[in-house]
């Protein structure tokens, strides 16, 4: 089973995964696939991992990160999806579970500048 969670400000995709009240979670067994809004704790962006990790979260689809919380996340075996296109949660789930997901290089390259 998987554990999505989707960082939401006005019904999509946050632009900064640190600026998020609420996550979208999707709990995908199979073909079977629930979700439910879960608030994100305000807290130091430093304490996300262990909350992710206390959710059950397996992987954050989101649009940019402090590239200095990335190892974090992978320490912790949590998968991310960087770069994601801004849009709905659903329509995000859905080419998740498509395999259809695409980071934009060029948030990437961004993030990883440190621009």
């Amino acid at each position: 089973m998987k554990r999505v969670a989707i960082p939401v400000i006005k019904g999509k995709l946050s632009e900064y995964f640190e600026n998020c009240h609420y996550c979208e979670i999707f709990e995908i067994d199979g073909d079977n696939v629930k979700s439910n809004e879960v608030e994100v704790p305000p807290s130091d962006i430093s304490d996300l991992p262990e909350w992710a990790v206390n959710q059950g979260i397996t992987d954050f689809i989101v649009y940019k990160i402090d590239k200095n919380i990335i190892k974090v996340f992978t320490e912790k075996k949590i998968n991310l999806f960087i770069g994601i296109k801004i849009d709905s949660p659903d329509k995000l789930i859905e080419s998740y579970v498509n395999g259809a997901l695409r980071s934009d290089e060029e948030i990437i390259s961004e993030i990883t500048s440190g621009k």
